[in-house]
């Protein structure tokens, strides 16, 4: 899902330059809900594994 996010960013940076501020404005949204979404589910793994006692695996 970063990959995903990192993808839309790469594509509204290229959208702006060239001077599509439509679609760079529209990649970069979803770059940032994509982003969060990420982020939301990383919090929760990290709390699930948190609260069933299991060591991280290296």
């Amino acid at each position: 899902m970063l990959g995903w996010a990192l993808t839309f960013l790469i594509i509204a940076i290229i959208a702006g330059i060239l001077g599509f501020t439509g679609i760079a404005g529209a990649a970069a949204g979803i770059a940032q809900i994509i982003f969060m979404i990420f982020v939301a589910l990383l919090l929760i793994s990290l709390v699930a594994n948190a609260l069933r006692g299991k060591a991280p695996k290296i």
